[in-house]
């Protein structure tokens, strides 16, 4: 009678599979394999195999159900030639009671954790037997591999984008960009256990997580802890005695390790640039290429008008009720790289995806992924969630007042104002990379306007462009130097000029406020208006603060 000894998985990391796979980084000892590309098992029979007369297949499950037509759970057969984009397996070395397979998968298979059973029979009638493994196998997605919707042509940006653990990201505001090196460590003992659990803990079900697109989403709403008790509880309110300040975190391990342990309680506190180096984490981890980016001056669009708005009462006093829209000084997330076979041909490549809790998107806190080639033609209507990463990078900000009657009118528009210095760290080095041309056509172009006018009559305002507005008197804040510095005093002068043939009569209003990076004021320090008359073409530098 036909009866299996023992399974071996080879999962050893200097073995052949772990090499082949480019999975010899991370720790644990499961087989840990990419889809859509073959590996090796040995097994072990109490007598030679005779492929006459004897029998086998494998039994790969996941999840808590697993269903063949879910492809959750997989039967894999044995075949005499393998072919590509199926399960099946092949005998490729005999050696007495041994023998060697290999096995291939579909680059559309289900990621995750599988249970291995190996299943022989022979002809003659009797009962088949089984053989459970003692380890499993860990399947992920496969930027190595042409067919995988993850596949990354280039070498040098997978070994950035995938394998690489440590990085940077950058914060501060675009005259004074910071750095701070980031510990991604997605192959540090437990991290690739902690990842599984987020997907377990989500709400997706496992036959959900083949697509890619699925898997960001699932994971950007499982890095904050609004709605789900994900990983990473935000916190901006400068009180953080019950739980870590979030500049206080310099790597995602402890975090995740952390989440682990306490089987999902949400770790205190993060921010932006928090969230995004978890983020990067998870989604290296899992094999999708991602990388954390920081957009300066960036704006966060309520009211979905897909434009910035101020507005100021009669007597051009700010009515500080309705502006709940905000410009942060900085605001960080990430670009994760996939193709995108659910939307029009062209719109593949990096996806802007977006962690931090800031609007709710489909009722959870999520963003993405936003195909950053749709953001930058103003594509909006495109999934998921391009209104509000546009608003992030390519916002005009648009002044009302309220007049008499109570409407809003328009009495400005600032069309540079969002958007700035968009970076993230360089391919193979630790220089910053601008990457502001992936997200917006240059500044003033013809085809920026057209991306941003397009995307606004998308927009809650939808109306907003089709106004004419005089605009021919403008306003430049400049400043000495660098800027103000930490502690100094800051000078800073206001020029009013004159664009048109014709006198203009003005009235100036200037307020200084005390701003967190977040875009939200604290206090007015110093506000004044002043009547300025001006010739034709006249400048004039108004004030000194």
């Amino acid at each position: 009678r036909q009866k299996l000894c023992s399974v071996d998985l080879l999962s050893s990391k200097m073995g052949q599979n772990r090499q082949e796979h480019h999975t010899d980084l991370y720790q644990g000892d499961e087989l840990i394999i990419r889809r859509g590309q073959t590996f090796q098992i040995e097994l072990e029979l109490n007598r030679p195999f005779n492929a006459d007369n004897d029998k086998l297949h494998l039994d790969l499950r996941t999840g808590p159900l697993p269903m063949v037509s879910k492809g959750t759970h997989v039967i894999v057969p044995l075949v005499d030639h393998l072919e590509d984009e199926r399960w099946e397996a092949k005998i490729v070395e005999k050696n007495v009671n041994k023998i060697k397979l290999s096995v291939n998968s579909p680059a559309s298979a289900v990621i995750g954790l599988y249970g291995v059973t190996v299943t022989t029979s022979s002809s003659k009638d009797e009962a088949a037997t089984t053989h459970n493994s003692s380890k499993n196998i860990v399947m992920l997605f496969n930027p190595w591999c042409e067919e995988d919707v993850v596949f990354l042509d280039d070498e040098e940006e997978r070994k950035e984008y995938v394998l690489n653990d440590i990085g940077r990201i950058y914060y501060g505001t675009e005259k004074q960009i910071g750095a701070r090196t980031w510990n991604f460590g997605q192959f540090h003992e437990g991290i690739l256990e902690a990842c599984l659990f987020i997907l377990e803990k989500s709400d997706m079900p496992p036959s959900g997580r083949g697509d890619p697109v699925n898997v960001v989403r699932v994971i950007s709403a499982m890095i904050n802890a609004q709605d789900d008790f994900g990983v990473l509880v935000g916190n901006w309110s400068g009180d953080y005695s019950d739980g870590v300040s979030p500049s206080a975190w310099s790597s995602s391990v402890e975090i995740l390790r952390k989440y682990l342990s306490s089987n999902g309680t949400p770790v205190s506190y993060g921010q932006c640039w928090v969230f995004s180096g978890i983020t990067t984490t998870v989604l290296r981890c899992l094999g999708i290429p991602a990388r954390s980016v920081t957009n300066f001056q960036s704006a966060h669009d309520t009211d979905v008008s897909l434009t910035t708005d101020v507005y100021f009462d009669e007597n051009m006093k700010l009515i500080d009720y309705l502006n709940s829209d905000s410009v942060w000084n900085f605001h960080v997330w990430n670009d994760c790289w996939m193709a995108r076979p659910d939307l029009p041909p062209g719109l593949g490549g990096w996806q802007a995806v977006d962690s931090t809790p800031q609007e709710t998107s489909q009722g959870t806190f999520r963003c993405g992924p936003a195909s950053v080639n749709a953001i930058r033609s103003g594509q909006v209507y495109l999934k998921h969630d391009t209104p509000f990463v546009f608003a992030e990078v390519n916002s005009d900000k648009i002044y009302w007042q309220r007049k008499l009657d109570g409407t809003f009118c328009q009495i400005q528009s600032e069309k540079k104002a969002v958007g700035h210095c968009i970076s993230t760290k360089a391919v193979g080095s630790d220089e910053r990379a601008d990457i502001t041309h992936l997200y917006k056509h240059q500044e003033g172009s013809e085809e920026e306007r057209i991306a941003v006018e397009t995307a606004s009559r998308y927009g809650s305002k939808p109306d907003v462009y089709s106004s004419a507005m005089a605009e021919d008197v403008c306003v430049e804040v400049k400043m000495e130097g660098e800027g103000p510095m930490m502690g100094a005093d800051a000078q800073l002068s206001i020029l009013v000029k004159n664009l048109s043939s014709q006198p203009r009569r003005t009235t100036l209003h200037s307020q200084v406020a005390v701003m967190y990076y977040t875009g939200v004021l604290k206090g007015t320090i110093k506000k004044e208006q002043m009547h300025v008359e001006l010739l034709p073409n006249e400048g004039r530098l108004s004030t000194k603060l």
